[in-house]
């Protein structure tokens, strides 16, 4: 019943609520029967003289209550077993914009392909059952080498490769290795929350610096090195989590400069550095003599491909890096490092690979088409945006209202290292999402952002 429109003139009481009292009431009465479709909830914002977040919103309401179903690129209906009678509140899972995964692949020859490589490393499962040589078999160790340097721009040795279960095991290692307790490691002043819960849990101090333009300022580095004498320079260069920003390769310059006259190692958190096409080479590759890199595949093909490569800056660095993994982690699954080595190997990797860059593109259009041009921070190449929020709106409240319509965001107090955090939230465009969710999340962004109600941006309902 496209044409419906729900009756609230009278209502008492928020216009979402009113909204849902109205399909409620509507369905008791007969007027919204079994399967009929609501009308799209722009249209009837324009109808009722209300801004799309309070449509969407109520619609979201109806959901819980169990009186209608969303369906992908087809619009929202009246469930078939919707009744007059109350139900119990039904909890709908959020439209994940939290975590920053890449979209998924759909096309169904490209997944029978990566099912096959798990069937393929089934007829070995045995052997992938017992315990491995540490730090991955050479096959492993060739296949990671194939992968650093078909991806990451990045040549380097077999030896000096250590394949890890995950980048923060890899992490954990390099810290451990490189400072103890009470030591200070710099970083971006707005980092991946992962650093610092690591560094927390080793006692370390984390000093986050300026960045600009071009990345973190070498001038900040300069004056952190001779005010705290760090250990190390954690950096995620190439699309950071959050901003997606990537260090120009003139800056990485000035940074390596910096942490050559002052003695400093740089950890090189490269978990992006491979989806875009041709990003600045590594700091691995500039300074390979100071530099511990890091890249895992969680971020390239999926999160539950636990597997990362640890390259070390030198043959004897190897050895206590080995030793501080083998304490933490005793080894990486046999079975997902074999599904890593195997889909390299024959080429499937390349393809999912290719198959996230391309959704990926597409998600920044819709970016690109529906958000405001000054309103966000991304990279044509990235599945993830920094969203920087206009006033009268708080981080806090932002988020609370994307999530009362059934939205998850980050606040940006889980990135700030060494400053007050900014108004602005991290937002994801990958994992379960699909293509037609991502584009309703960002209409209802956009709104939020161009129609901030004074009362629910600060709170008060």
């Amino acid at each position: 019943m496209v044409g419906w429109i729900p009756q609230i003139g009278k209502s008492i009481g928020p216009h979402y609520q009113a909204i849902a009292d109205a399909i409620e009431a509507d369905i008791r009465i007969g007027r919204l029967a079994p399967a009929d479709r609501l009308p799209p909830q722009r249209v009837l914002a324009q109808q009722l003289g209300l801004n799309f977040t309070t449509v969407a919103r109520a619609y979201v309401e109806a959901q819980r209550r169990g009186l209608i179903e969303s369906r992908v690129g087809a619009g929202s209906f009246v469930r078939g077993e919707a009744t007059a009678s109350p139900k119990p509140a039904r909890r709908r899972d959020l439209v994940d914009l939290t975590m920053n995964l890449p979209p998924e692949p759909e096309d169904p020859v490209l997944l029978e392909r990566m099912r096959l490589g798990l069937e393929e490393i089934g007829t070995n499962l045995t052997a992938l059952l017992r315990y491995q040589g540490f730090g991955g078999a050479p096959a492993d160790k060739d296949a990671a080498v194939t992968w650093l340097a078909r991806h990451h721009r990045l040549e380097v040795p077999r030896d000096r490769v250590l394949v890890c279960p995950g980048a923060h095991s890899a992490l954990l290692a390099t810290l451990s290795v490189l400072a103890k307790a009470g030591d200070v490691v710099c970083c971006e002043d707005l980092t991946y929350p992962g650093i610092r819960a690591l560094t927390a849990q080793l006692g370390l101090q984390l000093v986050g610096l300026a960045q600009d333009g071009e990345g973190i300022s070498a001038d900040a580095f300069e004056e952190a090195c001779r005010r705290h004498a760090p250990k190390a320079l954690y950096c995620n260069p190439t699309l950071l989590n959050p901003t997606t920003a990537t260090i120009s390769a003139r800056r990485r310059a000035a940074l390596i400069a910096v942490a050559r006259r002052h003695g400093v190692k740089i950890i090189e958190d490269d978990a992006y550095g491979s989806v875009p096409v041709a990003p600045p080479p590594p700091f691995a590759a500039l300074a390979p003599d100071i530099t511990y890199y890091v890249a895992g595949l969680a971020k390239c093909l999926g999160a539950g491909l636990r597997v990362a490569y640890l390259a070390a800056p030198d043959n004897r660095s190897v050895w206590p890096l080995a030793a501080s993994l083998r304490a933490a982690t005793v080894m990486a699954s046999p079975i997902t490092v074999a599904i890593a080595s195997h889909w390299i190997i024959e080429g499937i990797a390349e393809d999912v690979l290719a198959a996230i860059r391309q959704e990926s593109r597409a998600r920044q259009g819709l970016v690109r088409e529906i958000l405001p041009a000054g309103s966000y921070l991304t990279d044509p190449e990235a599945f993830h945006l920094w969203v920087s929020l206009p006033t009268p709106w708080s981080r806090s409240s932002f988020a609370d209202h994307m999530r009362s319509s059934g939205m998850g965001v980050v606040v940006s107090d889980a990135f700030a290292v060494s400053r007050p955090p900014p108004e602005a939230v991290r937002v994801c465009l990958g994992g379960v999402v699909g293509r037609q969710e991502t584009r309703h999340a960002l209409e209802f962004l956009a709104d939020a952002l161009a129609h901030p109600s004074p009362a629910v941006a600060s709170g008060i309902i």
